[in-house]
């Protein structure tokens, strides 16, 4: 009897079935409109039941989301872990060639103590500056000069370096009492004493009136270099030595020619400064008494 009634029961549950199938469409849009239907007639019942519904499956969309967070957040931590690892052994190759140049430092400061015990150097000359801005650059085709808001009252004195950030402009040539005129590195009456820094080979370095200096007084052989620096070699006591000048931009048969390093058409503030060096050209300041 049982098999026979499972048998009938599967015969009256298929032609169901197969109605469901083909109206299963039709009975979703039908529900859907009375859904809509409803939601315009009663809002406020629907929103709640929204908002019931939503309340019931937050726990479980919370519970499905964790995993996905969570593994999210261990990839990122192991890109963090592994960049800060590639950090910390750049850091520490660039710390290890600061203790390498640090130590050269050390050594080479120990042995130029020494040396200067040896020879009983005497120390360096002290040196003290005026800031001043440049107001006016009467120049022309004879004459390279700027003019700055810096006078004997301020002490400015007649044979004073003029410098910039990067390097030696000129000096002072005329000094008034609330102003100075300096005489540019590019100007023709200008002549100093400088020495090339890797070949050690001097010369004298004078304008022209153009935008670069040349180098005078080199011998033919001279391994003068294009890049290499130029700067001033403390002869004949205008200048300290070391004073960066500019670097060699062309070497040829014609001369050897130097780019300054500070661009004299952009000078906007300079640098005053009065080193204590024997026999220099600076007056020696007239205080009133």
């Amino acid at each position: 009897m049982k098999p026979r009634n499972s048998g009938s029961v599967v015969r009256l549950a298929a032609p169901l079935r197969a109605l469901a199938q083909r109206f299963s469409f039709l009975l979703l849009v039908l529900a859907s409109v009375a859904l809509m239907m409803v939601g315009k007639i009663d809002a406020l019942s629907v929103d709640s039941a929204r908002a019931r519904v939503t309340d019931a499956f937050a726990p479980i969309l919370d519970a499905i989301s964790r995993p996905a967070a969570t593994a999210a957040h261990v990839v990122e931590s192991v890109v963090q872990v592994q960049n800060a690892f590639e950090e910390n052994q750049r850091l520490k190759a660039e710390n290890a060639r600061l203790l390498q140049w640090k130590q050269a430092a050390l050594r080479l400061e120990a042995e130029n103590l020494s040396l200067r015990s040896l020879l009983k150097a005497t120390p360096e000359p002290s040196s003290s500056f005026i800031t001043a801005r440049v107001i006016a650059a009467p120049g022309s085709s004879f004459l390279r000069t700027l003019v700055v808001t810096a006078g004997r009252r301020d002490g400015v004195r007649k044979g004073q370096a003029a410098i910039a950030g990067s390097g030696l402009v000129g000096r002072v040539i005329e000094v008034g009492e609330w102003s100075a005129r300096i005489l540019l590195l590019t100007d023709i009456n200008t002549r100093i004493p400088v020495v090339l820094e890797r070949s050690r080979q001097r010369a004298v370095m004078a304008g022209d009136n153009s935008d670069q200096t040349r180098l005078l007084y080199l011998p033919p052989e001279a391994p003068v270099q294009v890049g290499e620096r130029v700067v001033t070699s403390g002869h004949g006591g205008q200048f300290p030595p070391g004073l960066p000048v500019g670097v060699v931009s062309s070497a040829s048969e014609r001369g050897v020619r130097v780019q300054p390093n500070v661009d004299l058409s952009r000078v906007e503030h300079l640098q005053l400064v009065e080193f204590a060096l024997p026999g220099s050209e600076a007056e020696p300041s007239s205080e009133p008494k």
